[in-house]
């Protein structure tokens, strides 16, 4: 295969899984079909089958996956520029509010509308987003041990705001407000100030 044909391959592929993110986020794994994934990719509807040739499953897994990543990185980015932690996590929820009012109230986050979908139906599906939400908790749990929230609490701590941002998100939705989440942005930031201050 030449140099150019596989780019284009792998530009397919790439395609395929931005608009199954897409439209998972949009209108969810349910409400999603896989002709409506390849036309919003601009790729033929067999293409989808040669590279997932586990069918919806395997790129909904892909798509679960892909996003975490993603998502992780820009946690990692908007906390970042914060040696207080308490601040950084108003931040991010303050942040994460703009973003659901630029998305016009849909769900921000992929991983959270397939699980909801999904978790007692499918268990790659719901292996797959328990990883991804493990590997959140995993990453804020290391964060705030490291700005001096005892390492013990830590992990609770980072569950508990995952929980916040994700349950903000759907109430948000439902209300087309930003005000849920950024409710949750000054409930998150004291869970994390009184577990580094030991209250």
């Amino acid at each position: 295969m030449s140099d150019g044909k596989a780019a284009g391959t792998h530009e397919t592929r790439q395609r395929i899984v931005t608009a199954g993110t897409e439209l998972f986020r949009r209108t969810g794994y349910t409400g999603t079909g896989m002709k409506q994934i390849a036309g919003a990719a601009g790729a033929p509807f067999g293409s989808i089958y040669h590279f997932f040739p586990g069918g919806k499953a395997q790129l909904g897994e892909e798509v679960i996956r892909t996003s975490g990543a993603v998502y992780l990185e820009l946690i990692a980015e908007l906390t970042a520029p914060y040696a207080d932690r308490v601040a950084a996590t108003e931040a991010a929820f303050t942040a994460a509010a703009g973003t659901l009012a630029e998305l016009d109230f849909a769900d921000p986050c992929p991983i959270a509308t397939v699980a909801l979908e999904v978790a007692s139906t499918s268990e790659p599906l719901r292996q797959a987003t328990a990883d991804v939400f493990g590997s959140w908790i995993d990453h804020l749990a290391d964060y705030y041990a490291r700005g001096g929230v005892p390492e013990q609490a830590a992990r609770d701590t980072a569950s508990s705001v995952i929980a916040l941002l994700e349950g903000a998100f759907m109430l948000g939705r439902a209300t087309r407000s930003t005000a849920p989440v950024l409710a949750a942005a000054t409930a998150a930031a004291a869970v994390v100030r009184a577990a580094r201050d030991g209250a």
